[in-house]
Formats: structure tokens, C-alpha cells, sequence
């Protein structure tokens, strides 16, 4: 199993980044989908969920501004992250569940700059 997140980078404030994570090795639509984060001496947090039905869940602090979609075909799940602020900077994992499985990605940093 893979999970391989990219599109990470350095975004002034109210920048836009658009993250994806491709995956392998498991059916892609079985399972459910998340993006986590984690800033430096802070806990993982969930920033965005998407079930295997395609319905949404957000932390008020990205909703309106961030946005997890899924593409099937494409085995592969994006986070588009607008009107970045500099607490939004993080490393930036997404994550595939089903049942009581789960299976992270290697992470990717954003760091937006004020």
C-alpha cells in the first residue's frame, strides 16, 4: 500500500496550494479519505474528510477556504487550500481508512509566509 502526497510548497499568505495524494495498492473506492496536518510541536490534526460516497467534513478553521475532493478514475485524492494563512503551515498527510484499517502517506510541508 502507498500513499504518495505531493504538491507541498512556500505560498505567500492568501495563496493558493492544491496538494494530491495518489494511492496504491488497496481499492481506492472502498475507502474513506482524509488530509491531516501537523505544524511543529502541535498534534495531528484532521483538516478534511471524504467518505466513500463523496460527502465532506471540515474543522471550522479550513472550512470555506479548503477543499477535499476525489478522483476515482485517477486513484488519487486533492486537497485545493485557498486564502492560505501562516498558521496553515504544516506537514500535510492524507490518509485512507476502511473498517479498522488504516494507511498514511509520507507527508508533504506547506509553509505559507506572512
Amino acid at each position: 500500500v502507498q500513499l504518495q502526497a505531493s504538491g507541498g510548497g512556500l505560498v505567500q499568505a492568501g495563496g493558493s496550494l492544491r496538494l494530491s495524494c495518489a494511492v496504491s495498492g488497496i481499492v481506492f473506492g472502498n475507502h474513506a479519505m482524509a488530509w491531516y496536518r501537523q505544524a511543529p510541536g502541535k498534534q495531528r490534526e484532521l483538516v478534511a474528510s471524504i467518505t466513500t460516497g463523496g460527502s465532506t467534513r471540515y474543522p471550522d478553521s479550513v472550512r470555506g477556504r479548503f477543499t477535499i475532493s476525489r478522483d476515482k478514475a485517477e486513484n488519487t485524492v486533492y486537497l485545493q487550500m485557498n486564502s492560505l494563512k501562516p498558521e496553515d503551515t504544516a506537514v500535510y498527510y492524507c490518509k485512507a481508512t476502511r473498517g479498522g484499517f488504516e494507511y498514511w502517506g509520507q507527508g508533504t510541508l506547506v509553509t505559507v509566509s506572512s
